[in-house]
């Protein structure tokens, strides 16, 4: 389910990425975007919403504003993307100590029966033996498989964030360009003043 729910979220992104790298300007990107849900979009959304805010204001703090914005967006969506993979980091961390208390348990169990028994007979240290050793397999049956799919999940998640912070990338360069076009002078007014 964790692997449908990245591959959906990031296909979201990339779509959403290709929509910014299109746009020229902040506006054009907000027009397309302005109802969307995903992370992109919410930091497209984030960055309009401050930029309006901002309107009375001078614009040297601006873009530091809209970077604290856009940085919790993504650490948010990034938080929201991890939920349940910790499960599979924690089944992969625990169920080889449980394999081994399994072990330890089955050959105490070995030892009580040669001390009950007063002899060291296979029969005696065989059953207490296989229960060990079944303990071992079973936690390693369940570890293994839980760490290899928390690594790919890992990674999937770090590609994930990789785009978010792409868009982030992305907007902070649509507004910086917004910003840049609003200091130069009006090539109008140029040209009339020159005449």
């Amino acid at each position: 389910a964790k692997s449908l729910e990245l591959r959906g979220a990031r296909r979201a992104v990339r779509e959403d990425l290709r929509i910014l790298g299109n746009c020229a300007t902040l506006a054009q990107a907000n027009d397309q975007l302005r109802s969307g849900t995903s992370p992109v979009a919410k930091l497209m959304q984030a960055a309009a919403t401050e930029i309006r805010f901002s309107a009375n204001l001078r614009a040297d703090g601006l873009k530091e504003r809209i970077a604290w914005q856009l940085e919790r967006i993504e650490l948010a969506a990034g938080r929201k993307i991890s939920r349940g993979t910790g499960v599979l980091a924690t089944i992969g961390a625990t169920a080889p100590f449980v394999g081994l208390f399994g072990t330890v348990w089955g050959n105490m169990d070995s030892f009580i029966g040669i001390s009950k028994a007063h002899t060291t007979n296979l029969a005696v240290v065989a059953p207490g033996i296989a229960e060990a050793l079944l303990a071992t397999a079973l936690g390693l049956v369940a570890a293994i498989p839980a760490v290899m799919i928390y690594n790919v999940l890992a990674r999937s998640t770090a590609h994930y964030r990789a785009l978010l912070g792409d868009g982030s990338a992305q907007v902070m360069k649509l507004v910086s360009r917004d910003l840049d076009r609003a200091r130069l002078p009006n090539p109008q007014a140029m040209s009339q003043a020159a005449e």
